[in-house]
C-alpha cells in the first residue's frame, strides 16, 4: 500500500500519468517533499537557483549515494515541470482547444502517413515514426481510461517522454526518436507546435566508447565468412561504410578505376566518396556478374524494375530497369514494394546481414560486443593507427562534426598508449 501521508496529489499524479513505477512513488514525492522544505528555508524567489542549490546539497552529503541524487532530480523535475504545470493549466480559463483528440487517432495515423511520403522519407523513418505515434495513442489511452474525447495536448507528450525515461527506461536515442516522431505529428499533421517541452526528463547517456577489433580479430572474423557475406563484410570493414549505405550500393556507385566508392544520400541526406580496396576488387567484379545475370532473368520474366527516388523516376521513366541502377547486393527473391505495390527486386536485408557477422564472430571466438558496425569503427580506428589524418578519416566516415570522429582518438589511446601499470614499473625494478 503507497503511503498517501507525504504530497498525496502528487502521488495521485505520478500513477495517473504512469510517470514512475509504483514502487518508486512515495520516494519520489519524499525528495521533493524534502525540496520544498530546502525551498522553504532559503526563501528564493529563483526557483532554478533553488534547485541548484538543493542539488549541490545532496551532492555534498557523503551518505547520499548517486543514484539517490539522480532519483532527487527526477523527482523534482517531475514536481515543477509536469505536476505544477498541470494544476495551473486547470486554473486558466478560455483555453483554446487543442487540434486533436483521442478519438481523431485513426484518421491522424493516416493523415501521418500521407505526409510522410509526400515528404520522401525513407520507409524505416515512416515505419519508427507511426509506432511512436500509436505507442503515444496507446498511452493516452491507458491514463485517461480510454476517454475518446481526451485532448491531445503538448502538456501529454512531454509526459509521455518523461514517462519512456523514468518508467520504461529507454535509450537517450530511442527517447529523441519518439520526440522527433511526435515534433511531427503535432507540428505537420495537426498544425500545433509543441513549444518548450525542456521541463521532460531526459534519458542519460554517458559517455560510450565504441568496441574496436584487432586486426587479427578482423582477420579470424573474415576465415568464418564465405561468399556474398565475406565480400560485405570487408567492404565494411574496407570502406567504413553503414550498414544502409552498403545496402543501397547501385552498380554505377563503384567506380574500379579511380578505387573510390560513391555513398549516395548517406546520413543526413549527404553525398561522399570512400575507398574501394584493391583486395576486394576481383571478388566484387565477380559477385556484380552473377547480379547482372539475375538482373537480365527478371528482365526476361517481365520484371527487373528497381526502386527509384520519385524525383529521378519521373525525370528518367526508364532507369527503373537499368543496369547501372540496380543494387550491388540485390536481395534473394522479388517482393511487393510496400508503398507502390509493385512487384520489384529490394536490396539485402539488414538483418541478414547481422545475423551472418553475427554468427561468425562467436566461430571466431571474440568475446566483445562484436556487431556490422564494429567493422566501422575499426576501419577509423585502424586508419588512425596507420597515421591518417583526422580530418580526412572524418571525409571517408561522413561525419558532419569532427568531434564525433574524434572519439577514435580516445579508443587509439586505449588500445596503443596506455600508460604502464605502476604494477609492472614495481616489478621493472626487481621488488
Amino acid at each position: 500500500m503507497i503511503p498517501k501521508a507525504v504530497l498525496p496529489n502528487f502521488q495521485d499524479f505520478l500513477l495517473s500519468q504512469k510517470l514512475a513505477p509504483e514502487k518508486n512513488v512515495p520516494y519520489l514525492a519524499n525528495w521533493v517533499s524534502k525540496f520544498l522544505a530546502f525551498n522553504n528555508r532559503k526563501g528564493q524567489a529563483d526557483i532554478g537557483q533553488t534547485v541548484a542549490e538543493f542539488m549541490n546539497f545532496l551532492e555534498a552529503k557523503e551518505d547520499i549515494e548517486d543514484w539517490q541524487i539522480r532519483q532527487a532530480g527526477e523527482a523534482v523535475s517531475l514536481y515543477l515541470n509536469h505536476f505544477k504545470g498541470s494544476e495551473e493549466l486547470k486554473t486558466l480559463s478560455g483555453k483554446e482547444r487543442p487540434a486533436g483528440r483521442l478519438s481523431d487517432s485513426r484518421k491522424l495515423l493516416a493523415e501521418m502517413k500521407k505526409l510522410i511520403r509526400l515528404k520522401h522519407f525513407a520507409y524505416n523513418t515512416e515505419l519508427a515514426y507511426l509506432d511512436w505515434a500509436e505507442r503515444f495513442f496507446a498511452y493516452m489511452r491507458e491514463i485517461t481510461k480510454g476517454d475518446p474525447d481526451a485532448d491531445l495536448t503538448p502538456e501529454a507528450v512531454q509526459n509521455f517522454l518523461s514517462h519512456l525515461a523514468i518508467t520504461k527506461r529507454v535509450a537517450s536515442s530511442t527517447q529523441n526518436q519518439a520526440l522527433c516522431a511526435l515534433l511531427f505529428l503535432f507540428r505537420d499533421v495537426l498544425g500545433q507546435e509543441l513549444g518548450d517541452i525542456s521541463g521532460m526528463v531526459w534519458a542519460k547517456r554517458g559517455k560510450k566508447l565504441p568496441v574496436v577489433l584487432w586486426v587479427e580479430e578482423v582477420k579470424a572474423l573474415f576465415q568464418h565468412l564465405s561468399g556474398t557475406a565475406r565480400l560485405i563484410a570487408q567492404l565494411l570493414y574496407g570502406s567504413g561504410l553503414r550498414i544502409m549505405e552498403l545496402a543501397r550500393l547501385r552498380v554505377l556507385d563503384i567506380d574500379f578505376e579511380g578505387n573510390l566508392i560513391l555513398v549516395r544520400t548517406g546520413k543526413g541526406d549527404k553525398d561522399r566518396s570512400t575507398i574501394l580496396s584493391e583486395a576486394v576488387k576481383e571478388p566484387l567484379r565477380l559477385h556484380i556478374e552473377k547480379v547482372k545475370a539475375l538482373h537480365d532473368k527478371d528482365l526476361s520474366a517481365g520484371h527487373g524494375a528497381v526502386y527509384l527516388p520519385t524525383a529521378l523516376e519521373r525525370k528518367y521513366s526508364r532507369a527503373a530497369k537499368e543496369w547501372k541502377w540496380q543494387y550491388v547486393f540485390p536481395s534473394a527473391n522479388l517482393s511487393v514494394d510496400p508503398r507502390s505495390g509493385k512487384v520489384r527486386r529490394h536490396h539485402v536485408s539488414n538483418k541478414g546481414i547481422q545475423v551472418a557477422i553475427g554468427k561468425a564472430v562467436k566461430k571466431a571466438g571474440i568475446v566483445k560486443h562484436a556487431t556490422v558496425h564494429t567493422l566501422r569503427h575499426s576501419f577509423a580506428t585502424h586508419l588512425l593507427m596507420k597515421g591518417v589524418n583526422i580530418r580526412e578519416i572524418q571525409e571517408l566516415l561522413g561525419h558532419k562534426s569532427i568531434e564525433t570522429t574524434m572519439i577514435y582518438t580516445h579508443v587509439l589511446r586505449d588500445m596503443s598508449n596506455a600508460p604502464q601499470s605502476p604494477l609492472d614499473a614495481l616489478y621493472d625494478k626487481g621488488a
